[in-house]
Formats: C-alpha cells, sequence, structure tokens
C-alpha cells in the first residue's frame, strides 16, 4: 500500500511470543497491524503495536531496547527465525520495515538458548554474559596515569583486529543463532580485544583459562557450523575463536607453570 511521498505503508500481521514469566507456557499470539510506514524502525512499529494494545486494554509486549542506535546489544529477537531479522550486519533496532512486504506474516520471538531463560514475552536473561566477563574481562593492573597514544608500538594488524573484536556489543545473537547455544564468538571477542594488547599480556593465561571455564558454565560446545559469525550484527570474525581456543590451550600449561606445579 502506498503513503505520500516515497513512503509506503504496510499491514503486516505480526505472530508474537507472548510469555507472562520465567515459569509461564508461552505461545504464540497473532496481531494484525495497519498502517505501519516502512521507513520506521522494527522497534518503531513494536512500539505502535503496543499503544494500540495499551489502548484496547492488553498488556503491551515485553522488549529489551535501550539506546537504539546499534551499540548497547539489548535489542536482539528472532524475526522470522534470523537473530535481529534478515538483514546481515544490522541490529533489531537498525532493521527498518521496507525490508518487510504488504501483507507479510512476521514472526517474532525471543532468543531460544539454554543459557538465555525467558523472562517475559521477547526478554531473556543474559547474565550469563556478565559472569564471563566478571570471571576476567578487564585489566585489573593500576599503572598510573594514561601514557601517551604513540608511546607502546603496537603492530597494526594487531590493533586492527583487536578495535574489530571490541566492536562485540553483546546482544547474544551468535548464541541464538547456534545449534548448540555456544558463546564461544562472545568471550573469543572479548579475550581478542585485550589479549591482542600489550596492555592485555600480564593476565592473559588467567582471564583466558577464567573467562573460557565460565562460558562452559552456561553454554554448549562449538562445533563450527559458523552461524554465528553470519547473526552477528557487528560481523565478529570467526578467527578469533581459532585464537581462544590456541590461548586457551596454552593458558593450562602457562597457570599450571605459574603456580608451581609439577607435572608429572
Amino acid at each position: 500500500m502506498s503513503g505520500s511521498g516515497n513512503t509506503n505503508v504496510l499491514n503486516l500481521t505480526l505472530k508474537v511470543w507472548r510469555q507472562e514469566g520465567p515459569n509461564a507456557t508461552g505461545s504464540f499470539d497473532s496481531i494484525p497491524v495497519e498502517g505501519i510506514a516502512d521507513d520506521m524502525s522494527f522497534l518503531e512499529m513494536l512500539d505502535i503495536v503496543n499503544e494500540q494494545i495499551i489502548e484496547q486494554g492488553g498488556i503491551p509486549i515485553e522488549f529489551d531496547h535501550d539506546c537504539r542506535e546499534g551499540i548497547c546489544g539489548a535489542c536482539g529477537v528472532m524475526i522470522n527465525g534470523n537473530a535481529h531479522g534478515p538483514k546481515k550486519g544490522t541490529t533489531t533496532c537498525q532493521l527498518h520495515m521496507r525490508n518487510f512486504e504488504d501483507g507479510d506474516e512476521i514472526v517474532v520471538e525471543p532468543w531460544r538458548a539454554s543459557g538465555f531463560p525467558i523472562m517475559r514475552d521477547l526478554v531473556v536473561d543474559r547474565s550469563p554474559f556478565d559472569h564471563i566477563v566478571e570471571s576476567g574481562g578487564y585489566i585489573s593492573v593500576n599503572t598510573g596515569a594514561a601514557p601517551d597514544a604513540n608511546l607502546i608500538p603496537v603492530p597494526k594488524d594487531a590493533s586492527d583486529m583487536a578495535m574489530d573484536a571490541a566492536a562485540c556489543i553483546g546482544c547474544g545473537a551468535c548464541v541464538a543463532a547456534c545449534p548448540n547455544s555456544a558463546a564461544q564468538l562472545f568471550t573469543s571477542a572479548k579475550l581478542s580485544h585485550m589479549n591482542l594488547l600489550p596492555q592485555g599480556q600480564a593476565e592473559r593465561w588467567k582471564r583466558t583459562e577464567q573467562m573460557v571455564e565460565t562460558m562452559e558454565q552456561f553454554f554448549g560446545a562449538c562445533t563450527n557450523h559458523g552461524e554465528c559469525t553470519e547473526a552477528c550484527p557487528k560481523e565478529i570474525s570467526l578467527d578469533n575463536i581459532a585464537f581462544m581456543n590456541r590461548d586457551y590451550l596454552k593458558s593450562k600449561v602457562k597457570n599450571r607453570k605459574l603456580t608451581g606445579q609439577v607435572f608429572p
């Protein structure tokens, strides 16, 4: 359906997962939605749907969001079976309705992963990511005031890869897309952006061992399907997982030497 100017207006059917709480039985609700401008973002569309639900005396759909600029990682949902929707390298809040056609049925559901229990509707508990970062995803060494930027030489390849890894926003799309609900891409990105730089070397092996083993408490194992990097809105490279696995093997030896353990 056409609207004024270059804006088209869509009439859609949303099939949205509704669940009252973590222990409740959820189900899909079918919601007709009319008059959606195709230049709206997906979250703006959900805002309009919630306004309609409230006007009708219903309970609005709960979904996570914050910055709506593709930075915070809060807004992730499955859209027609795809993490963040059909457009590659895009978060849910950056996805525009022009990617859909008039008359479409759009299936919206939360991340489906054992490590991300559903709290309500489209909201999941992503605190396991926090536990991984808390276990070692930081540099605790107090080195005083920041040195001049050019004081410590860093190879360009290392700095570029560290910056690419640091682009991870922790949205959880990698876990949701993985058949095993694995979190290797997230964890390896958090490790790479510190382990590749000089400032991260003092705690590199302790950090790697602790973060990987914390990850394994919540998430499945990686079997190299590659779905994680395809779903990632920041297109984090699969290479980071290989580097993490290499460092983890090294950490098991280096950390034992540091603690004075005797090898058989």
